[in-house]
């Protein structure tokens, strides 16, 4: 089975056609929005720390909700980032005040949910994830010194309630294909997705934070989330036994992991220069230091706080 993978070449955030390339990507993709159906647009919006590039750049967000709105969607954007809140991180990243004039509202991925896990246990998913009609996933193109890179499938982990995701890190830790398979369960366990790869301006050689630009002008798009990330891996030449996530798509058989069943309506893989685009050479643990896992849930606690209340 072929899977559609949408790529277009974009070099600008301030491109005057990024909104309409966006809603070619989105249309291109079949993202069946209609009209007063419950949307959630998902976007990247990791920690307070060079947003710029860690993050889901607003332009594109925006251009997602306009395409959702033309639609006759109820549009909601949220995340639930690592430090702080949606609402906070939206805030401090310039995506509220792009948003500010549109009928959307900006929340946080909260009101846990059980999921039961392939591997055992249960991890907290987001209710007003679960409950979306269909979620338009914005996520960023950038390296993860833990996971190899994240793109489509990982950005849905951020669907995963708050704390909830640091002890995953450290309850699934000690083995990266069981936490693989964590994220593969979540996205399962989701309604219906299109998603958006930002890689206008990529992050290479670390991350999700503290990487460094790589301007490789991409976006892409897909129905399967699976299968972009498998064209931007092929794209970038890297293997299955580099990208935990990708390895372990193809143990599960998911459709989608295979780079010669993705066929290209729009531009192909090749009209993209990814030469000296840098992945981590080795992967850092997934566990948490205690002192760090401590330390970092003191932050998001801080930054929550000195948010207070107001923010939108």
């Amino acid at each position: 089975m072929t899977h559609a993978v949408h790529l277009r070449h974009v070099r600008r955030y301030d491109d005057p056609a990024l909104e309409a390339h966006v809603a070619e990507l989105l249309e291109a993709s079949g993202c069946p929005v209609g009209r007063g159906e419950r949307v959630l647009v998902k976007p990247n919006l990791v920690a307070p720390r060079n947003t710029a590039l860690s993050c889901s750049h607003p332009a594109v967000v925006r251009a997602a909700c306009l395409f959702a709105l033309s639609r006759g969607a109820v549009v909601t954007v949220a995340d639930s980032p690592a430090f702080g809140t949606g609402r906070i991180m939206a805030r401090l990243t310039g995506l509220s005040a792009g948003l500010a004039d549109l009928p959307v509202v900006v929340a946080n991925l909260d009101q846990p949910r059980g999921l039961r896990l392939a591997h055992g246990g249960t991890i907290g998913v987001s209710r007003l994830a679960l409950e979306a009609d269909h979620i338009v996933n914005v996520a960023r193109l950038k390296c993860h010194d833990q996971m190899g890179l994240t793109l489509a499938v990982k950005n849905f982990f951020g669907c995963v309630c708050g704390f909830r995701k640091s002890l995953a890190h450290q309850r699934l830790g000690r083995d990266r294909a069981r936490f693989a398979t964590m994220i593969l369960d979540v996205l399962a366990a989701l309604p219906p997705t299109t998603s958006l790869v930002d890689g206008i301006v990529a992050m290479h050689k670390a991350g999700p934070a503290f990487g460094e630009p790589f301007p490789l002008g991409l976006l892409g798009a897909a129905a399967s989330p699976v299968a972009l990330d498998t064209a931007i891996y092929a794209l970038l030449g890297l293997r299955p036994e580099a990208v935990p996530l990708w390895r372990e798509a193809g143990r599960l058989g998911l459709g989608g992991t295979r780079p010669e069943d993705i066929d290209y309506p729009l531009e192909r893989p090749e009209a993209f220069d990814a030469t000296g685009f840098v992945t981590p050479a080795q992967l850092a643990p997934l566990a948490f230091e205690p002192r760090r896992f401590v330390t970092g849930r003191l932050k998001s606690l801080m930054l929550t706080l000195r948010g207070g209340p107001g923010c939108r």
